[in-house]
């Protein structure tokens, strides 16, 4: 073994063995408050992605989609078709607020929607809730966020988990959560013309 290869391994060793010892004190398990946002692309990829890895684990999960409406997304097709017994799948609203242009409906839309999240949230039988663009109704004030975080911090469950996506976030909701991460633009082909692609974006 030449010199390099046994200062490597003596490394790996220390950052093991520091690693082992700080993994002992995370014994604790909770259900989790999650916010994904930031003007990044990824938000909603990201979330499903927990879907499916809740599906692998034996979780039952629901989908409560704000905003997007009628979008006939990858996604929705999917677990509505192939796993509808695992994850439910909700949607509330009717597109954009710029396309139905009618801030009463859009409101309507998002309470019922709210409505529909609380319902799922409670259900002792879901693991896990998806709360696809919330922070969009939230941003235009459709929903109260002091509503939305109480009831998150008072009436969710102990051990479900429960993911609120869509840009710009709001203060009260990033204290609240346990996790966030914000998602960062660097490039976006929608820039250079390039209208959304299927697989990719929906």
């Amino acid at each position: 073994m030449d010199d390099a290869t046994a200062r490597h391994n003596a490394k790996m060793k220390r950052i093991k063995a520091a690693r082992d010892e700080m993994m002992k004190t995370k014994t604790e398990e909770k259900g989790l408050i999650v916010v994904h946002t930031g003007k990044g692309k990824g938000k909603s990829s990201s979330a499903f992605g927990m879907i499916m890895r809740c599906i692998a684990h034996g979780m039952p999960c629901a989908v409560v989609q704000f905003i997007k409406g009628d979008w006939e997304t990858g996604e929705r097709t999917f677990l509505r078709e192939r796993f509808a017994e695992e994850c439910r799948f909700f949607v509330s609203g009717e597109g954009f607020t710029w396309e139905t242009q009618d801030r009463d409906r859009d409101i309507a839309a998002a309470r019922a929607g709210w409505e529909t999240a609380k319902e799922q949230i409670r259900d002792p039988e879901i693991s896990f809730v998806l709360l696809d663009e919330i922070n969009i109704a939230l941003r235009y004030d459709y929903l109260d966020i002091d509503e939305v975080v109480d009831f998150l911090l008072t009436e969710k469950p102990e051990m479900t988990h429960v993911v609120l996506t869509g840009r710009n976030a709001k203060p009260e909701l990033i204290e609240a959560a346990d996790l966030v991460t914000e998602f960062e633009l660097v490039k976006h082909p929608f820039r250079e013309g390039v209208r959304a692609q299927a697989g990719v974006e929906f």
